[in-house]
């Protein structure tokens, strides 16, 4: 069975935006970006809310042009040729190759992708992830922990889901970013 990942950057006090929705301190560095393609690259689909969708999907025009620098060459291919499900009441029609548009978030569907899938899965977007966590549906969790506190925004992990984890990995970048990767324990 294909596993579900959550991967996020956060700030260290836990948050993927700032009160204002701005996330610019968290633009990885070339040395943080190759990580996370070579994290990346095994995913065969990507699970998305709408609001992270709407910004991912500039990797969609990044992808094919050769003046970029080659860590965002490698991420926009990797984007590129991924299935991506967006969930959304808002958005009717996908705007990138590869895309489905569902009005909901269904955890029996995606068990039965997990089931079904060749590669793993990636879910992203803090509040889909915290839908997949609390469905236990999240195998394993990697947070960049970004060396900036912002003070509130919206949280990397939900408030209310409680589940044990055990750490499997973590890494140490020379910007500051900490790595940590831990398989999540769902109880079953």
């Amino acid at each position: 069975m294909a596993q579900l990942i959550y991967a996020a950057i956060t700030s260290l006090d836990g948050y993927v935006n700032d009160s204002s929705g701005n996330f610019d301190w968290s633009e990885p560095d070339e040395q943080v970006h190759a990580f996370v393609n070579d994290l990346q690259r095994p995913m065969g689909t990507y699970l998305y809310g709408r609001r992270l969708y709407q910004t991912m999907k500039v990797w969609e025009t990044m992808y094919g042009q050769t003046d970029l620098p080659r860590v965002v060459r490698d991420y926009a291919e990797l984007w590129h040729q991924a299935d991506k499900v967006v969930y959304s009441r808002s958005l009717h029609k996908a705007e990138t190759a590869r895309t489905r548009i569902e009005a909901n978030f269904d955890p029996a569907a995606v068990r039965r992708m997990k089931t079904e899938a060749t590669a793993d899965l990636a879910v992203g977007g803090a509040e889909l992830a915290g839908q997949a966590l609390a469905a236990r549906l999240v195998d394993q969790v990697h947070l960049f922990l970004s060396p900036v506190i912002v003070g509130g925004g919206t949280r990397a992990l939900p408030h209310d889901v409680r589940t044990g984890l055990e750490l499997l990995d973590e890494h140490t970048f020379g910007n500051g970013v900490v790595h940590v990767h831990y398989r999540v324990h769902n109880g079953t």
